[in-house]
């Protein structure tokens, strides 16, 4: 028994490959090494250097290595950058998606965990998000992902796939001290980078309706979202009843502040965040409750801000 995991050689996938394998499933990795890291799978797991886009080589996998499953997270993963590259992001994404799910069909292998994301749910007009959220992505990253959600719908529709999507909002530390989040454009590595070289991390906007003036944001630990992806291709192999999507959220959040407090903290450099102009389109607040998902997934948050903050600068200071 494997379970194919695309995108498997990135921050999140990586740790979704460790946590398949200390559960007893084998995983097999595909991954382009395009952002992911191959140093980040361990030796004596299946890795093949690959797109998702190549049915053949998908075909090849899934007979080779008698796949009984897939977790998704191949794709072009930069919301912001999307927009200056919808073309690229939809390749990658949509066509990517229908590339994989008929490789799964042609295979016969009916599960799939898809990771999703909050781009889904654009700037929402409550307090807290639930599934039932309406869902208006707000970029082109934010529409493929939603159309990989249909996609699987419509293909469950036509057949007898099983399948759940994820909706990750912000994910955040490290599981093991060799992963780490090398994104160019997510926040604990950017500040991180600063501090190393000296400057000084910057908040945009501190004059919020939130109880410090700072926005509000939902960051999960990535180890907890890992155990997620178990949970959930565990159910599927059980063929228990499952939501088409699943929230991972807190039902809390942190603020922007309060992230800078605990990287002053944890790393030992003291610093007052700079305060810029907000950023157009910036909502005061994004939460989402996960209650769906605890009530099915065992998801709950293991880990705290101090913890997600340690986790990730000691995977940092490492690398």
């Amino acid at each position: 028994m494997a379970w194919l995991v695309t995108g498997g050689s990135g921050y999140i996938g990586s740790h979704v490959v460790r946590a398949f394998s200390e559960a007893g499933i084998e995983p097999v990795v595909i991954d382009t090494l395009t952002s992911g890291i191959r140093e980040f799978v361990p030796e004596g797991i299946a890795f093949v250097r690959g797109s998702i886009l190549d049915g053949d080589l998908l075909g090849r996998l899934f007979e080779e290595h008698d796949i009984d499953g897939v977790v998704h997270l191949a794709g072009f993963k930069y919301a912001g950058v999307s927009v200056t590259k919808p073309l690229l992001t939809y390749n990658q994404n949509v066509t990517g998606t229908a590339v994989l799910l008929g490789a799964m069909e042609a295979a016969g292998v009916e599960r799939i965990v898809f990771s999703s994301s909050a781009a889904v749910f654009g700037t929402p007009d409550v307090d807290l998000v639930t599934e039932q959220t309406a869902t208006k992505p707000e970029s082109p990253y934010g529409e493929s992902k939603l159309i990989g959600e249909w996609l699987l719908r419509d293909q469950a529709r036509a057949t007898t796939l099983a399948h759940t999507s994820l909706r990750y909002f912000n994910v955040v530390g490290s599981g093991y001290p060799d992963i780490y989040d090398a994104s160019p454009h997510n926040l604990f590595p950017l500040v991180f980078e600063a501090l190393l070289r000296g400057d000084t991390p910057r908040i945009n906007g501190d004059d919020y309706a939130t109880p410090d003036g700072t926005c509000v944001r939902d960051y999960i630990h990535v180890a907890d979202l890992a155990e997620a992806h178990v949970a959930a291709a565990q159910r599927l192999m059980r063929g228990e009843p499952t939501d088409a999507v699943y929230n991972l959220g807190s039902g809390s959040g942190v603020s922007v502040r309060e992230i800078m407090t605990a990287m002053a903290d944890v790393t030992g450099i003291p610093f007052e965040p700079e305060v810029a102009p907000r950023r157009p389109g910036d909502p005061a607040r994004i939460v989402a409750t996960g209650e769906s998902a605890a009530r099915d997934l065992d998801w709950k948050m293991r880990h705290t801000l101090e913890d997600m903050v340690r986790s990730a600068w000691e995977a940092r200071r490492q690398a």
